[in-house]
């Protein structure tokens, strides 16, 4: 753990086009607050906040809000984390807007300054190649289009965050938070984590983003068959479905469905009706008064166990836990 005393620069990276706001200032109270924290106990602050851009004013939000860097990019200035916020609207046209950064973003890395990405500000350190053949995180609403961008990287959907070697990112919103806790305690220590979880009620341990998802099956993709077959475990999850009857169906092998099926969806054959029986599951249990075994057997399984170990895999949750935690009802 790191207990220099070094100032730590944290530059919080100004993208063109709409970015998130809640970001940036969201990182610059938690630091600020860190340094508040250590001067109370007698020791120096540690961190100095800044933003970089290309140009010093950015409008943002349909010229509702402005932002202004005050460094710009070819200006000398020392980095010790950039952090990346979170882009919003099409991810395409906002890569190409911000395509000069990309390399400005390698130099920096290259100067041995460590890199942080906030939800799909994901796709922006992507297209810089640092992550290729590495793990990360994003939005999870954006994971289909992630994978099917950056196949060579590693596409953890259901993580809050990834750290490879100075490299970070952060899953769906809000879960920059826990990213930003995670960094602080690199830089600091424990207790200074602690006390800044409290003041901003974050919720330390959160590791997983599962419970949050829901299940999209990828359909952007140019096989009719394989998009049939995924038509059909929409309309007919509540039944037993298998491999072999489906191949069947679809006049395919086995072997071809399940290599098509993969290559199509990001899913396997299993993985896809399992994530379709507890999203229907998941709603069920939201909305209605039913319990775990009458939801269970509606979605198509007749083994109690099966049913929790599944359940649960997927939404990081146990059926009763999700239950309790998202049905109207239960919490009035």
């Amino acid at each position: 753990m790191k207990t220099t005393r070094k100032t730590k620069n944290i530059s919080v990276l100004i993208p063109k086009g709409d970015i998130s706001l809640s970001n940036v200032e969201g990182i610059h109270h938690i630091f600020s607050e860190a340094n508040k924290m250590l001067e109370r106990i007698g020791k120096e602050p540690l961190f100095k906040f800044q933003l970089i851009g290309e140009r010093k004013n950015n409008l943002l939000k349909e010229n509702f809000f402005s932002i202004h860097p005050k460094f710009l990019l070819d200006e000398d200035l020392e980095t010790d984390l950039l952090i990346i916020p979170a882009l919003h609207g099409d991810m395409l046209s906002s890569l190409e807007l911000n395509k000069e950064l990309i390399p400005w973003i390698v130099e920096q890395h290259k100067k041995g300054t460590e890199i942080m990405s906030l939800c799909t500000g994901a796709f922006l350190l992507a297209s810089t190649g640092l992550l290729s053949g590495k793990s990360c995180t994003t939005h999870w609403i954006h994971a289909n289009d992630f994978k099917e961008m950056f196949p060579d990287i590693n596409l953890l959907d259901d993580r809050i965050m990834t750290d490879e070697n100075g490299i970070y990112t952060s899953g769906a919103a809000y879960s920059y938070l826990n990213l930003i806790l995670h960094v602080l305690e690199k830089y600091t220590n424990r207790s200074v984590v602690t006390f800044i979880a409290k003041v901003f009620a974050i919720d330390i341990g959160r590791e997983s983003q599962s419970q949050f998802i829901i299940f999209q099956g990828y359909k952007h993709h140019s096989d009719e068959c394989i998009l049939k077959a995924q038509e059909f475990i929409e309309d007919n999850f509540q039944d037993k479905l298998s491999i072999d009857e489906l191949a069947d169906m679809f006049s395919l092998g086995r072997r071809s469905l399940e290599r098509r099926f993969k290559k199509a969806t990001n899913n396997t054959v299993v993985e896809y009706i399992q994530r379709v029986k507890v999203e229907a599951a998941k709603k069920s249990f939201e909305t209605s008064s039913k319990n775990i075994n009458e939801v269970m057997y509606d979605v198509g399984y007749n083994d109690t166990k099966a049913f929790r170990s599944t359940f649960k895999k997927i939404s990081g949750l146990s059926p009763l836990d999700y239950k309790k935690k998202y049905n109207k009802d239960l919490v009035a």
